[in-house]
């Protein structure tokens, strides 16, 4: 296993992204997203990642019937306009030939265009120019963290999600909120309005707005997806 999420810089940001369309998985600047990685197409990806920066976009499909595995993702599928660009910090081979991944989220990007598929996987050109603050720390406060970790305790009661809660106290607003945007099993609809507030206060604002109406109306069930 190779690992150098502790040796973090801010990379460069390439013109031409490889991106994964992912329903329901959401990477944040600053965020860490495991994935396991198993379709050929994707083991592509991921192996000329490795060789070129190490940077890989995750998109959001434009529909969310996409969420989860259930429904395979079409090549030419809809995607939202704007993703998440996030370096590989760290991999593994698995047994049966697949790969385990750790993304680490460094900044949102619009989708100027799509290009030719390379491998099976889909690129883009990307835009990162109207997010200069994913660059650095957001140090913002949310309005009101009681409330928040609050409503999240009764949704991951709800949900039978386990967390370590010393730890989640313990985290900063920004970890705080971006960690559990990423973690909650939203929608992609969803995630995608969580990817594109300005920053934490507006994230924590609608995140605890999405957490009550799914308490209100309990969505279903969730699940780890492999692809």
């Amino acid at each position: 296993m190779i690992d150098d999420d502790t040796q973090f810089k801010q990379p460069e940001l390439p013109d031409v992204l490889p991106v994964f369309p992912l329903g329901g998985v959401l990477l944040l600047p600053h965020g860490h997203l495991p994935l396991n990685i198993f379709e050929p197409r994707y083991l592509s990806m991921v192996e000329d990642a490795l060789g070129a920066g190490r940077m890989i976009g995750m998109v959001q499909p434009f529909s969310d019937l996409h969420s989860g595995t259930s429904i395979p993702l079409a090549d030419d599928a809809d995607t939202y306009r704007v993703g998440c660009a996030g370096r590989i910090v760290s991999f593994d081979e698995t047994p049966d030939g697949g790969m385990m991944i750790a993304l680490r989220g460094v900044c949102r990007f619009g989708i100027v265009e799509e290009l030719d598929m390379v491998h099976g996987y889909r690129r883009v050109r990307a835009d990162y120019g109207p997010y200069p603050q994913d660059a650095t720390e957001d140090t913002a406060d949310i309005a009101d963290r009681s409330k928040l970790l609050t409503t999240v305790r009764r949704y991951f009661s709800l949900k039978d999600i386990e967390v370590d809660w010393d730890a989640v106290e313990d985290a900063d607003d920004e970890a705080l909120v971006t960690s559990l945007s990423m973690i909650c099993p939203f929608e992609p609809s969803e995630k995608q309005a969580l990817l594109v507030a300005p920053g934490v206060y507006e994230r924590g604002e609608l995140l605890t707005s999405l957490l009550e109406m799914a308490l209100l109306g309990d969505t279903g069930a969730t699940g780890h997806a492999r692809h």
